[in-house]
């Protein structure tokens, strides 16, 4: 597996200002949650987004929290994103998630939205965040599951599910691209990707009271509403996107 260094390009939905500041809100709503508990004004608060981009959910973040920084192997997202968002607080730069340039305990939180299943080694990537987190920081880490049949990059049934060699003929075929890149894990992999940190899950919290924290668009009807507070005790196994809040121990 190799990185996809152009991938801004290929995905015009990464400059969607509507919807990339919906992620953004979502993120700050669920941190805002978890830090209130130990009252820890997030205005006090480092962060390193993995995978920023074009920049527009950090734009948004920065805010709410003391320092951004975003990194992106894409370099032309990079540049757009140094180009347009200018406020004290935010930076960008070009940096490999799996060997970053900052020195270890740097942040106090680390933003890791459906990136895992995009670099070549996601043991590294999580290396790396564990490393540069302060102790008891944490990771927001938003991550794609792979008990979902429909793969969410391509809207594809059951592409994740194939062997590479064959998802890449099942791109081609469908005319959707050459190279299938990513690489989605079940819940037990990503448990297990995560073992060095203690695993805080919100994903059934979130299902219980969307409103709360950003995803009322999405469960946006009474049905849908019903539907996932019942499913909510099992959403491990049954949500397209798991939301984990990774905390670094001391040690």
């Amino acid at each position: 597996m190799k990185y996809q260094k152009d991938y801004a390009s290929l995905q015009p939905k990464m400059y969607e200002t509507k919807e990339r500041i919906r992620k953004a809100s979502r993120m700050y709503l669920l941190l805002k949650d978890y830090f209130s508990k130990y009252k820890i004004p997030l205005s006090e608060l480092s962060v390193l987004d993995i995978g920023s981009s074009t920049g527009i959910i950090d734009n948004h973040l920065s805010r709410y929290f003391k320092s951004v920084t975003g990194i992106d192997i894409d370099k032309d997202a990079v540049v757009f994103a140094q180009k347009t968002f200018k406020q004290k607080n935010l930076k960008f730069k070009v940096d490999d998630a799996m060997k970053l340039s900052f020195p270890s305990n740097s942040f106090d939180i680390v933003i890791c939205a459906q990136i895992y299943e995009h670099v070549p080694n996601a043991k590294k990537l999580m290396s790396e965040i564990y490393r540069v987190l302060k102790p008891n920081g944490v990771c927001y880490f938003a991550a794609l599951n792979k008990f979902w049949p429909i793969e969410p990059h391509y809207n594809l049934p059951f592409l994740a599910w194939i062997p590479k060699k064959y998802a890449h003929h099942y791109l081609r075929l469908i005319r959707k691209g050459n190279h299938y890149y990513e690489t989605i894990k079940t819940p037990q992999g990503l448990k297990k990707l995560c073992e060095k940190f203690t695993i805080i899950r919100y994903t059934g919290v979130i299902l219980r009271n969307p409103q709360k924290y950003g995803f009322e668009n999405q469960i946006n009807s009474p049905l849908k509403r019903i539907f996932a507070f019942f499913i909510s005790p099992i959403s491990n196994y049954t949500a397209p996107t798991l939301f984990w809040i990774l905390k670094k121990p001391i040690t």
